[in-house]
């Protein structure tokens, strides 16, 4: 290790937020050659997300036709994307930017999709909807919701995963405390909450818990499954309107008590709707957020060697401001590659980079340029072996298209 990183652990141990000294690859790892990998998404297509299993990442997004809205899903392959698939469609979703459908392939080689539905009148009156396939996608279980209380109200940012034994798991952001009375200014007196529900696998559900009583409104949730079970992330909210990422754990069936990530002390009386993520391997944990803490937006990696009980210093990921929007995905050697857009000279680029838990940084990787309105979204990153797979929402001269590439990161191990 250089005297230079030497030198800024030794600061960087009484410090918190440090920006950490650019570490350039002295081989053939970093920057990786990304190739762009032509899409199976639409002209009008958008809100991408990506989900990784043993057969690889599958790719999921919404494409507008008419006045329905259609969740399609197509697989990574060696000759580049399987044909798209139909999970489902509706004229009586809601679809949103930043709340986002997606498929996911079970251990067992099941699907499950959610989406988002309409229940009443009110912009923000919607259900999570959750059906299931065993036949590659062909056809499609009767739609369920995981939340039972009948309000109309927000249930959304549902993030799935899979059960360490088995099954689906997910968690949500939930209203259903937000629909009774208002104070002066019009405000729901309840909280915005975070659920989880877990399904078996022939798609009964089991339960369904509460994770925090207290949440950001909006800001979408994130959940990896560690080798102590599953970890989730969320932007929580105190009472004196402190905004900061949290986390939770599920061990035994029960929800920890939620504890944050860092302490950025970002007080801020309205949703920024800008939510974190994460990823593990084992029982380490890379987590990835936003804040503007400090009045300049920035994005933020911390790493865990414990399964998320503890974080160690946050580590800036962005150079001269970020619009947030992260993603994040681990390497087996301990380090992790961030996704987030960064936000300079008036343009906005979606950009990743390679980090260590120590602090060093790589030079950043520009995937794309991207439009920094809400309508480009969350760009996406998902590995699968030494594979990385990206996407995004390209504004074109037809409108809205999520748009694919692929790289290779090899790790100092490889070298």
């Amino acid at each position: 290790m250089g005297l230079r990183i030497i030198a800024w652990l030794v600061l960087c141990a009484a410090a918190t937020g440090c920006s950490a000294p650019e570490a350039r690859a002295t081989g053939p790892d970093w920057p990786p050659a990304v190739q762009t990998l032509p899409s199976p998404a639409a002209a009008g297509s958008a809100q991408p997300q990506l989900t990784v299993s043993s057969r690889g990442v599958l790719l999921s997004w919404i494409e507008q036709i008419g006045d329905a809205a259609y969740l399609k899903f197509a697989e990574r392959s060696g000759a580049g994307w399987t044909k798209p698939r139909v999970a489902a469609s509706g004229s009586d979703w809601f679809v949103n930017w930043a709340d986002v459908p997606s498929v996911i392939r079970l251990a067992n080689g099941a699907l499950a999709a959610h989406w988002l539905q309409k229940s009443g009148a009110d912009t923000y009156a919607y259900d999570v909807r959750l059906s299931f396939s065993t036949d590659e996608g062909r056809t499609w279980s009767a739609a369920v919701t995981p939340h039972h209380d009948a309000t109309k109200t927000e249930h959304g940012f549902a993030s799935l995963f899979q059960m360490p034994d088995g099954g689906l798991g997910l968690v949500w952001l939930d209203g259903r405390e937000m629909g009774g009375d208002v104070d002066d200014a019009g405000h729901a007196r309840g909280a915005m909450t975070v659920r989880s529900a877990v399904f078996d696998e022939r798609g009964a559900q089991r339960r369904e818990a509460l994770v925090d009583a207290r949440v950001c409104e909006c800001c979408p949730t994130a959940v990896a499954v560690t080798a102590d079970g599953p970890i989730a992330a969320f932007r929580n909210r105190s009472e004196d309107e402190i905004r900061d990422i949290y986390v939770a754990r599920l061990e035994e069936g029960t929800w920890s008590t939620p504890r944050a990530v860092h302490d950025d002390g970002w007080k801020i009386a309205a949703c920024p709707v800008n939510g974190p993520a994460l990823s593990a391997r084992g029982r380490q944990v890379a987590a990835a957020w936003f804040t503007a803490a400090s009045g300049e937006g920035r994005a933020f990696v911390a790493f865990s060697t414990d399964a998320g009980r503890t974080f160690g210093n946050p580590i800036r990921v962005d150079d001269g401001g970020s619009l947030g929007r992260v993603d994040v995905e681990m390497l087996d050697d301990g380090h992790a590659v961030a996704s987030y857009i960064e936000f300079a000279e008036q343009r906005a680029q979606f950009r990743v980079r390679r980090i260590h838990p120590a602090g060093a940084r790589s030079a950043p990787l520009t995937i794309a340029g991207i439009s920094g309105a809400r309508a480009s979204g969350y760009p996406r990153i998902a590995r699968h072996g030494e594979e990385y797979v990206f996407a995004w929402t390209q504004s074109t001269d037809s409108g809205l298209r999520v748009q694919t590439a692929v790289g290779r990161f090899t790790t100092p191990s490889e070298r």
